[in-house]
């Protein structure tokens, strides 16, 4: 699907085709005879618009024929039905920039588009390279947003866990710890590219636009500092609770293991007295309390070891 927005009156208005100052943005599901067709209206390499399809495209930029073509990762909650899949995953932005558009294409809806868009009456078309920034803000503001609900949900897991050791909760941290794998290496990719882009100029930004690039490389620096920092946490803490159940359960075989030790001794004596021939007070009227009576007095004095060996 293909969406054209204009700006009219310091308002947000689609349009059925593109023009000049449009801004572009295609969405799944993705049609090969639309990539087509935008491809011949715009004068856009093919390749360009197909290379968001690849969910392991890396971040870069690269030009062909007065066109720039910029990929990004951003994050999106991952529709998955396998429980054991990351909550977030990330996916590749490319922004494409002609003379007179600017071309967004998505192979999954994600929320830095959408608050672009919300925010799109306010932008100036004709400001291409400042559109871009402002993309770039919305990504890494989409990073810090989950990086956020990431932590309340590993500090809520963290609380039940304390309370019941279950594998649900461990499961779920699982799957918190893969996110932030693809936060990390995606953040980090964005962060390289970035950084090439102040760099090179590949923009060619003026010097406002430079110190709000600057600025964007140093918000997605704390963003990949902060999901580097919740990852060591979270290994941290998957550890820690590894130890724990670990020395539950070795404090659980100690126990059975005691109880198993006292048990035997009644046994022990119960199956002696049960053999079929001849044993001391076996015509006594209290056969049955003798076996009983000395099962208990040597529980007792084991029992007693134990705790004064215990202290």
């Amino acid at each position: 699907m293909i969406q054209y927005f204009n700006i009219v009156d310091h308002r947000t208005v689609a349009t059925d085709k593109p023009g000049s100052g449009t801004w572009v943005n295609v969405l799944p599901p993705l049609k090969q005879e639309e990539f087509s067709e935008l491809s011949e209206a715009l004068e856009i390499p093919l390749d360009f618009l197909k290379d968001s399809l690849d969910i392991d495209e890396r971040s870069r930029y690269e030009a062909e024929d007065d066109v720039k073509l910029i990929v990004i990762k951003t994050p999106t909650e991952n529709n998955s039905f396998n429980e054991s899949d990351a909550f977030y995953i990330t996916i590749p932005i490319c922004i494409l920039l002609t003379k007179e558009q600017i071309v967004t294409v998505n192979s999954f809806e994600n929320e830095a588009i959408k608050k672009f868009l919300n925010s799109f009456q306010n932008r100036h078309p004709d400001k291409q390279n400042m559109m871009v920034l402002k993309i770039f803000e919305k990504i890494i503001n989409t990073y810090q947003n989950h990086l956020k609900e990431i932590n309340l949900r590993r500090n809520a897991l963290e609380q039940k866990l304390y309370a019941a050791n279950r594998n649900e909760e461990l499961f779920q941290l699982m799957r918190i710890q893969k996110s932030l794998v693809y936060f990390v290496t995606a953040l980090r990719s964005n962060e390289l590219l970035l950084m090439k882009l102040a760099r090179t100029d590949f923009l060619q930004l003026s010097d406002d636009e430079k110190d709000f690039l600057d600025d964007l490389v140093v918000e997605t620096s704390q963003a990949l500092e902060t999901a580097n920092t919740y990852t060591t946490i979270l290994i941290s803490t998957l550890d820690t609770f590894a130890s724990i159940i670990s020395n539950n359960q070795n404090v659980v075989l100690k126990r059975l293991t005691t109880i198993t030790l006292f048990l035997s001794i009644p046994v022990l004596i119960a199956s002696i007295y049960g053999m079929n021939v001849p044993l001391p007070f076996q015509q006594s009227p209290y056969a049955f309390w003798v076996p009983i009576s000395i099962s208990l007095v040597i529980l007792a004095i084991v029992a007693f070891k134990f705790i004064k060996r215990k202290k």
